[in-house]
């Protein structure tokens, strides 16, 4: 069975991806937002106060920076909880089946994609530096950056993990039963991943031509995973990618604002660091992980038909 159709092996009616849905974003945006909503009420004097301290994001009110970025992590951790409640007992299918078409999670693949991604991170962000180092203020103390790495280490992966398994996990695979083929959750879900981060501060001050990293990242990631039957790889790289962006540069209108080694104190523009992962860097590590792990059939694999497998139709019928 290939990625997609690993939802057939559970409840697949339109209610249980309704309940499961409402359950998600209810454990995300409601109830893992409440420690959050709490601080930020905590430190207003009334009303108004909260209503501003909410409309500025959180970044103007006074919270440590690294407590700030936990609670905003913690969100995500909790919308992943749900996520594994919704397939496991509204779906009732193995939490694996959403994350790889393996018998079992190939943690390898996780960490090749993981270290070959933070490996590219790196450079680039040390080229911008050595070509504009006036650009740059030297941020490091000890104990917030470590306090920083610590809890990006832990929790970022938790953030990153929930937007993979919805996006690339179970809206590729609900949107592949519900048209019948790989190409439509492809665009459908790159489209929506790029979309939803249309509302990070990045957009507001470099405009929307920001939209071709964010869909064409989104693309990346579902083409690895429906080329490699499975999310191991995406994980992986967006992992290190939000890990690599909070400690290592940070600047006042990104959405992670941190005790980074680095402050990029430049006037926000478009400029190439933006197009060239998209247009240079994703086809070579797409080429680097065909050649890897044995890539074959690319048109069938991201445009081919999505079909009920036998031996689950048989099982039903008994």
């Amino acid at each position: 069975m290939n990625y997609i159709e690993q939802a057939y092996k559970g409840k697949n009616e339109w209610y249980h991806w309704l309940f499961t849905i409402v359950i998600v974003f209810f454990g995300w945006q409601l109830l893992g937002a409440l420690p959050l909503t709490m601080a930020g009420w905590a430190k207003s004097n009334n009303a108004i106060q909260f209503a501003e301290f909410t409309k500025d994001n959180f970044m103007t009110a006074g919270l440590d920076k690294n407590f700030l970025l936990f609670l905003i992590l913690f969100m995500f951790l909790v919308g992943l909880i749900f996520l594994f409640i919704g397939i496991k007992y509204i779906h009732q299918r193995s939490f694996t089946s959403l994350i790889t078409s393996r018998t079992k999670v190939d943690w390898k693949r996780f960490f090749y994609g993981f270290f070959i991604w933070g490996i590219l991170a790196l450079v680039m962000t040390y080229a911008s530096i050595l070509l504009a180092p006036e650009n740059f203020i030297w941020n490091f103390n000890a104990t917030p950056f470590f306090t920083l790495v610590a809890v990006s280490f832990i929790f970022i992966p938790f953030q990153t993990g929930f937007e993979e398994l919805l996006f690339r996990g179970y809206f590729m695979q609900g949107i592949g039963v519900l048209a019948k083929n790989r190409w439509v959750p492809l665009v459908v879900t790159s489209l929506v991943f790029g979309l939803l981060h249309g509302t990070n501060p990045e957009v507001a001050k470099l405009g929307q031509i920001t939209m071709v990293f964010y869909i064409g990242t989104g693309l990346l990631f579902g083409i690895v995973t429906l080329m490699d039957e499975g999310t191991e790889i995406a994980l992986g790289l967006h992992a290190v990618n939000n890990i690599t962006a909070a400690f290592f540069v940070t600047t006042d209108w990104t959405v992670f604002q941190t005790d980074a080694l680095y402050i990029d104190i430049s006037e926000p523009s478009v400029s190439w660091e933006m197009f060239v992962p998209v247009f240079i860097l994703y086809p070579v590590m797409l080429f680097l992980f065909s050649k890897k792990y044995g890539w074959t059939d690319w048109k069938e694999k991201l445009t081919g038909k999505i079909t009920k497998p036998d031996s689950l139709k048989e099982t039903l019928e008994v």
